[in-house]
Parts: C-alpha cells; structure tokens; sequence
C-alpha cells in the first residue's frame, strides 16, 4: 500500500466513528457542533485524498462518487447559515446521505480485501455485494424517514 493509500484508509476509518456516535447521541450528523465538524472534516480529507488515486486506478465510477459525496457535503456546510436552512432538512439528508455514501465505500473495500487471501468479493462489481447494498439502502431509507419525522415534529411544536 502506498503512503497516500495508509494515509487515505486511516483518515477515511475516523468519520465511520465519528458518524456513528453522532447517529447515537443527535440522532443526527450536526456541522455545528465538534463532533459534527470533525465529521464533516475528515470526510473531506478522506474524499480529496480518494481523489489522488485517479492516477493509479484512472476516472471512473469510484471517483464520480467522490465528486458526489464533495458535493454533498458543501450544499450540507452551506446551511449552517443562510437562507437555505430553514428547519434543517436540506442539512440532515445531506449529511446522512454522505454517511451512506462512506459506508459504500468502506463495505466494498473491506469485502473485497478481507479475509485475506479469500475476500468475500472479487471486486466492487460482485453480485454478493448487492445484498449489503441494498441493506445500506435500506438503512438509509429508515435513517432518513426518522429524522424528517422528527425534524416535522419539532417544527410543528414551534408553530
């Protein structure tokens, strides 16, 4: 593994942690708070470092997710202040969605690579992978329904 690959996994294994407490204490990836710009940090650091491999590995799919998950999470840090924050709708999917983008990545890195010697899938390609797709999607789907009830409830108790 090159030093940019060592340095790309370890920065791109602290959102996991930092996402998943966050889930646990806020039912939700805040960028106000330390937890949420430490989230919100890495996961930039993890996505221009992923960006790096275009030389070695080309453009593709891989780097097109990247793109999407940058973008993602600028629209997420855009409402923080202004206009676009309205109850934080726009805000909560955006940073959830980047959460599930993560673990896209983190599921076919590790399935591919592990155990050692057998991985689980040949490639990102691999049909076994669809079922832990689609039970990311189907996390995503509850995750998301979750918040914008709770996000609804707490803006009809301020009206």
């Amino acid at each position: 593994m090159s030093a940019l690959g060592i340095f790309h996994t370890a920065v791109s294994i602290l959102p996991i942690g930092f996402g998943l407490v966050a889930f646990a204490r806020d039912g939700k990836i805040d960028p106000g708070n330390r937890l949420g710009k430490l989230y919100v940090a890495t996961m930039v650091i993890g996505s221009v470092t992923a960006l790096g491999f275009i030389a070695t590995k080309g453009f593709g799919p891989p780097q097109v997710l990247t793109l999407l998950t940058l973008a993602i999470l600028a629209v997420a840090t855009l409402t923080v202040r202004g206009h676009w924050r309205g109850p934080g709708y726009v805000q909560t999917v955006s940073l959830t969605a980047s959460y599930f983008l993560l673990m896209f990545f983190a599921t076919t890195e590790t399935l591919t690579r592990l155990p050692a010697g057998d991985p689980f899938a040949s490639g990102p390609t691999d049909p076994v992978l669809a079922p832990v797709r689609l039970g990311l999607l189907a996390a995503l789907a509850l995750v998301l329904g979750l918040q914008v009830r709770k996000l609804r409830a707490a803006t009809v108790r301020v009206r």
